[in-house]
């Protein structure tokens, strides 16, 4: 299960390259070794997920072979 991160809140969060331009975004947030934390852009202040780099790494791969589109890297 995705845990909070304790500093996230004081994070540089940017639009992850998964986004498309659409209103659905994903930001992410850099500079955390060994994690990935996520929140939606358009509810920020409803908090984050912290994702372990392996599960996140799975994740992207799946939704790569659902989509059929090869995925940048966030």
């Amino acid at each position: 299960m995705p845990a909070v991160c304790p500093d996230g809140s004081i994070a540089a969060w940017r639009k992850s390259s998964y986004s498309n331009e659409g209103p659905t975004c994903l930001e992410v947030a850099d500079q955390h070794p060994g994690a990935v934390p996520v929140r939606d852009s358009k509810a920020p202040a409803r908090g984050h997920l912290v994702f372990g780099n392996e599960a996140w790494s799975r994740f992207v791969t799946a939704v790569t072979a659902a989509s059929g589109e090869a995925l940048q890297t966030p």
